[in-house]
């Protein structure tokens, strides 16, 4: 990603909505350049789905709770497919530390939270878990300063 890339990006961040041509127009460059570098960072997967984007609340899913996974290292494939399977399990990292999988779980309610925990559980392989619920969200996830700071070059 070079300094125009990230300027595409951090333009896109302003204004979602903006079209290839309305980039182009605001950054000073060809509409081919931009749509070339927009599909270029689409297909490299620099640029995620919009859907990344929606927030589980708005969804009627409040609650975020981080579930540290334990897992059977033989079962490792079958585990992960397993718990990609569960709607509420919107993302899973492997990790070091005291478990080998991180996985961010939305619910509707602690009482639904349970529910999910139990189908999570329930994935073979899965040989424990431990769950902390969210409170609030200090800092969003954000890229922007590293965006801005590439396009300064």
């Amino acid at each position: 990603m070079d300094t125009t890339d990230a300027r595409i990006l951090l333009a896109l961040d302003d204004d979602p909505d903006a079209t290839v041509l309305g980039l182009a127009g605001t950054l000073g460059l060809a509409r081919n350049t931009v749509h070339a570098r927009l599909r270029r960072l689409r297909e490299s997967g620099a640029l995620g789905a919009p859907s990344r984007r929606v927030d589980p609340a708005a969804l009627g899913y409040p609650l975020l709770a981080l579930v540290t996974l334990s897992i059977s290292q033989s079962q490792t494939a079958e585990t992960t497919a397993g718990i990609a399977g569960i709607p509420e399990v919107v993302e899973v990292l492997a990790t070091t530390g005291d478990g080998d999988l991180l996985a961010r779980v939305v619910a509707r309610d602690t009482r639904d939270l349970h529910r999910v925990g139990n189908l999570v559980l329930a994935v073979p392989g899965v040989l424990r878990s431990s769950t902390v619920i969210v409170l609030e969200e200090v800092l969003p996830a954000t890229v922007v300063p590293l965006l801005q700071r590439a396009a300064r070059g």
